[in-house]
């Protein structure tokens, strides 16, 4: 017999299940006096056509700079979907550092993405796409890479778009001495030289820069311009890593020692 109450509680516990797991993105200027909200074009589809949400739902709503709302739809059509703000919070997901990695530009377009979509989860807040010596030349697909964080950060329960600059020569980043921990991850550094002692020995810090170089990783020259520019050499392990892979253990290092 079909059981029309458990199929409802059913839905019920799934819907709960999705406003907690699921965010939408309305950049700031979408949010309307602190007080409601317009979803984009986009979002606004998602929401009504995918996710069949209806007038009296509440949602989550990300801007991308740290605001976090809890809003009740009221006004939704095929292409627009808006509500009330009924709660409104500060850096929801958001680690208490500023981690930025610079990883150079590789030869797989897709394992550089794969890069992007776990960085998010890992909390870095900034993503350098480096040109080295030996960088691959492919051409770099910017917006492309924003969606892929801006998928993430509503995925993971993040309020902050992940900052992706521009792919810009080593030099240049070298040349930024703002951070207050710089690294650069080179595979012969000794073992006992790994980031998670480097950072042990740091209690307290707020940025972070990690620089991981390409497939065939930085040459002799750049790791002595990285060390005249403040940037300590650290192993990431003691096996060989993918460029992209070294990235993702040197985000989840930082991750691990700010939990303690």
């Amino acid at each position: 017999m079909f059981d029309f109450k458990r199929t409802q509680t059913r839905k019920h516990l799934n819907t709960q299940t999705l406003r907690i797991t699921t965010s939408f993105y309305a950049p700031p200027t979408a949010i309307r006096e602190g007080a409601y909200v317009v979803l984009p074009e986009q979002e606004a589809a998602h929401a009504v056509r995918v996710l069949r949400k209806r007038p009296g739902d509440e949602i989550v709503v990300v801007d991308g700079e740290g605001g976090w709302y809890r809003v009740r739809l009221d006004q939704i059509d095929r292409s627009q979907a808006a509500g009330e703000i009924l709660e409104t919070r500060r850096e929801v997901g958001e680690p208490g550092y500023d981690l930025s990695i610079g990883l150079a530009l590789l030869n797989n377009r897709n394992r550089f993405e794969t890069f992007l979509e776990k960085a998010v989860e890992l909390g870095v807040r900034e993503v350098l796409p480096l040109m080295t010596h030996r960088t691959a030349r492919a051409p770099f697909k910017r917006e492309r890479g924003r969606k892929i964080l801006l998928a993430a950060m509503k995925q993971c329960g993040r309020s902050r778009l992940v900052r992706l600059a521009e792919p810009q020569p080593l030099a240049n980043v070298l040349h930024d001495t703002s951070a207050d921990l710089a690294f650069i991850g080179h595979e012969r550094t000794a073992p006992e030289h790994n980031l998670a002692v480097a950072l042990a020995g740091q209690p307290s810090f707020h940025t972070i820069r990690i620089l991981i170089g390409p497939e065939g990783g930085f040459t002799e020259d750049e790791l002595a311009e990285a060390g005249q520019a403040g940037y300590a050499p650290v192993s990431l392990g003691p096996r060989r890593l993918r460029a992209e892979t070294a990235a993702l253990v040197a985000a989840s290092t930082v991750m691990i020692t700010r939990s303690h």
